[in-house]
């Protein structure tokens, strides 16, 4: 029968910082130096004085920090010597079942831990008497496992802690989540993210133009791990030529999929729409034929046309100058082709008739 291991943690194998992702060279070591998430660390840093660690279920958007900052909690309850025997941590995602959660979690809930030794790096840690479980991702286990769940929680309370971590809250069934202390991680400010960057940067010797650092924080939405690994994939990039070059806003965009501005106002101009003025129907006068090239310059330059969508959205509805109907008549329109899109539609032909149905919307006022 196949269950999964645990990922390694602790004591696992070295490896050379060169060829380290930064993502894990720098992430979080305790849980004072995580970024942005100071209700979350107040609480936290109190209960880790205490030692009296409820079972806890931290959500919110993907790279806010959930994982790092359970992961610190436990080196700093532990230490390094006791972090392999006494913290377990699973992926969701690999393995799911029911059979995982008897199997698996059920037999190391049950373990009795084992004496606390003096630690091998002379630093006192608070090792208090129980276990900690940490199951990532787990929105993704089956209603079942998380059933099963429930009942190992009650029974070995005493000996063992749990840690639900999930990007979804409403994905835990109730009975579940009612037995954990809810943690909210809410997504990174830009402020508040952009010294980590700033850190990296400088002691990763990266050479950047003026304003890429901001961009790589504002594309990746608040999402810290994501701007992390747009910035060691660009300097892979730049790093590779003789003599290597700066970073370019052109390589960022390309790295993380997202349209340059000039292409979306492009299209937003030959459907009749000004970026900045709103509806501007002299600007689509080239008709038919004007949107078409637009469109096929799109997949000609292979940008995604589900991110294309997206973007349209985010620069045509927040226009305060454009009247309901219109907006609402091309809300329809990108609804319909994004479902289009996830049916297996053709890219072209679903951005065609969109930004064809957008353009005729504009004339409805």
């Amino acid at each position: 029968m196949t269950t999964f291991a645990p990922r390694p943690v602790g004591g696992a194998l070295a490896v050379d910082p060169k060829h380290q992702p930064w993502v894990e060279k720098y992430r979080p070591k305790t849980i004072d130096d995580v970024s942005s998430q100071e209700h979350t660390v107040a609480v936290l840093r109190k209960a880790l004085a205490s030692t009296n660690l409820p079972h806890m279920l931290f959500y919110g958007p993907p790279g806010t920090g959930k994982t790092s900052t359970i992961l610190a909690l436990a080196r700093q309850l532990y230490g390094p010597d006791l972090f392999r025997a006494r913290v377990l941590e699973l992926n969701a995602s690999d393995e799911r079942g029911i059979s995982v959660v008897r199997e698996k979690i059920k037999t190391f809930a049950r373990e009795t831990p084992r004496h606390v030794g003096k630690s091998s790096d002379g630093k006192t840690y608070p090792s208090p008497p129980y276990k900690l479980i940490i199951l990532d991702e787990a929105d993704s286990m089956t209603q079942d496992a998380q059933s099963a769940l429930r009942r190992i929680m009650e029974t070995y309370s005493r000996i063992t802690r749990f840690c639900l971590v999930c990007n979804y809250v409403t994905r835990i069934i109730e009975p579940l989540a009612s037995r954990c202390s809810k943690f909210r991680f809410r997504p990174l400010a830009q402020s508040s993210t952009q010294a980590r960057i700033e850190m990296i940067a400088e002691n990763e010797g990266v050479q950047a133009e003026d304003g890429v650092l901001p961009l790589i924080l504002e594309l990746a939405g608040g999402d810290l791990r994501k701007a992390i690994t747009y910035l060691q994939t660009a300097q892979r990039l730049h790093g590779a030529t003789e003599p290597p070059t700066p970073i370019t806003a052109l390589s960022i965009h390309e790295i993380s999929g997202v349209v340059p501005d000039d292409l979306i106002t492009h299209l937003l101009s030959v459907m009749g729409v000004d970026s900045e003025q709103g509806i501007d129907l002299t600007l689509g006068q080239d008709g038919f034929e004007g949107v078409r090239k637009a469109v096929r310059r799109v997949g000609r330059e292979g940008w995604s046309a589900g991110q294309v969508l997206e973007q349209i959205h985010d620069a045509l509805i927040p226009l305060p100058t454009i009247p309901a109907l219109p907006k609402s008549l091309a809300t329809m329109a990108i609804a319909e082709c994004d479902k289009g899109l996830c049916e297996g539609g053709d890219e072209e032909l679903q951005l065609l008739e969109c930004c064809l149905k957008i353009k005729d919307a504009m004339g409805k006022q």
